[in-house]
């Protein structure tokens, strides 16, 4: 897959996860700081069912288009889900784990993609 493969996967997710009303969604690219994946895609949720329903709609719908989900973890939870799409790993969290881990201030370094729709809404 190429880099530009991956962007288009990443905001492609970024996209769904808009539509399933995610909240502050990022894209950070992760290539010059990290050699385990190309991009993250970190969104929020205020509910922990809108965190599972996030989650799986972007599974699902990625599914339709043949795109394999590697690993997951966290659906039992929902505090944070994972989706690890190789190239893209998508963070799914419930509000209050977001503020714990802070993703964009670990990941400081990773450069944020502009993903074409307000952030935040």
């Amino acid at each position: 897959m190429t880099n530009t493969d991956s962007k288009k996967k990443a905001l492609l997710i970024s996209n769904l996860a808009l539509e399933k009303k995610a909240e502050d969604i990022r894209v950070l690219d992760m290539r010059k700081v990290a050699v385990f994946c190309e991009y993250f895609v970190i969104t929020g949720a205020s509910f922990y069912k809108q965190a599972r329903a996030i989650a799986r709609y972007i599974e699902d719908l990625l599914a339709k288009q043949d795109i394999r989900l590697y690993h997951s973890e966290g659906k039992t939870n929902n505090h944070w889900i994972l989706l690890d799409y190789i190239d893209v790993i998508v963070h799914v969290f419930h509000e209050d784990a977001r503020c714990f881990y802070n993703l964009e201030r670990l990941w400081a370094d990773a450069e944020q993609v502009e993903v074409g729709f307000a952030i935040g809404s």
